[in-house]
This record gives C-alpha cells, structure tokens and sequence, in this order.
C-alpha cells in the first residue's frame, strides 16, 4: 500500500520522487494541484491529477 501524507506539502517534502515529478509539471498544471492540496496525498493521486490536466493540452 503506498505511503499516504497529509497533503501536497508533506508528500512533496517528504517523497522525493514526488518532488521531482512535481517540478517539473507546468506551473499552471501546478496551481492547479495546489488548490486541492489537501486531497493529493499520495504520488500516484499525484500522477493521476497531473495526467487530467495535462490531457487537456493535446
């Protein structure tokens, strides 16, 4: 079961394969996530909602 945080914030401090994907997501794909910060608290949660808003640009 994949480690669950308490949010964007701790995933993103803690996980550093999350980090590294997180930096280099577009920032407007990056606002977006941090709206909702409180509800991403795994990397594959984080993969998931990065991948929708990034579908958008095709």
């Amino acid at each position: 079961m994949p480690q669950k945080y308490s949010g964007l914030s701790s995933l993103i401090a803690q996980d550093d394969q999350a980090k590294k994907y997180f930096a280099s997501l577009p920032d407007y794909v990056k606002d977006q996530i941090s709206t909702r910060a409180d509800s991403v608290n795994t990397y594959a949660l984080l993969r998931d909602y990065a991948e929708n808003l990034l579908r958008g640009d095709d």
